[in-house]
């Protein structure tokens, strides 16, 4: 009897699984067992998923969450967890709900007693801090940055100000899109001046980069970015 089996015995269940962040393989064997055994898988994409999934030959009915319709679906996803279905909830790569769609749908389960459970796995956070030489001991992870200049600077200044006056001295992460990396970087000349800072980019891929480099050097050689960049600094 597996343990999702046991738990199904008990009710229902969403299950919050990870999946890798660039290599296929860096999928637990507990993820792989849980995506076997539910009812369902809840992804943002279907395309995304269903290549991790026809790679390991699970066939399992796809139900889209996404930014666009998460407050529109969930309740339908809530009553098929109160019909005592299981189900698991994936993003396109990495942890679920890190800068994802899902957290309406969690806390609507916590909130009706639905049982919630969360499977360790792959960040692509964890491993650009522990790739980047930065001191991993303090960290805070900030998401995408504002679409909008004026707040994107605001954002930066504020971690400037914070630095100034605080004793807690922390290595700062972000997400950057490709269409908005050399604007950000710009941003971030304006406010703390030609820092280092680390760029990681297509973890766990063949073409894997994590450099570090003076945001000048960046922007002279970063013409045309490709990919989701992970974007590191710390103040000495």
């Amino acid at each position: 009897m597996t343990f999702i089996t046991q738990f199904a015995m008990l009710s229902s269940m969403l299950f919050i699984v990870p999946t890798p962040i660039g290599n296929l393989k860096d999928i637990t064997l507990r993820a792989l067992e849980t995506l076997e055994s539910v009812d369902g898988i809840i992804c943002e994409d279907t395309r995304r998923t269903s290549l991790l999934l026809n790679h390991y030959h699970i066939q399992k009915p796809l139900i889209i969450l996404n930014d666009y319709n998460e407050a529109k679906v969930f309740p339908s996803i809530i009553d098929r967890l109160k019909a005592e279905e299981n189900l698991a909830l994936v993003s396109d790569a990495g942890t679920p709900l890190i800068s994802d769609p899902g957290y309406k749908l969690v806390r609507e389960c916590l909130q009706q007693d639905i049982q919630v459970d969360s499977l360790p796995g792959p960040s692509s956070v964890i491993t650009a801090l522990t790739l980047s030489g930065l001191p991993p001991d303090k960290f805070i992870f900030l998401g995408y940055p504002s679409e909008k200049p004026g707040h994107r600077i605001n954002l930066f200044q504020n971690i400037l100000d914070r630095e100034h006056n605080g004793n807690l001295k922390a290595t700062y992460i972000f997400f950057i899109s490709p269409h908005k990396l050399l604007r950000t970087l710009e941003d971030i000349r304006q406010v703390f001046g030609d820092i280092e800072i680390v760029l990681a980019h297509e973890l766990t891929k063949i073409h894997q980069s994590v450099e570090s480099k003076l945001i000048s050097k960046w922007l002279e050689t970063l013409k045309n970015p490709k990919g989701e960049y992970i974007l590191l600094f710390r103040f000495s």
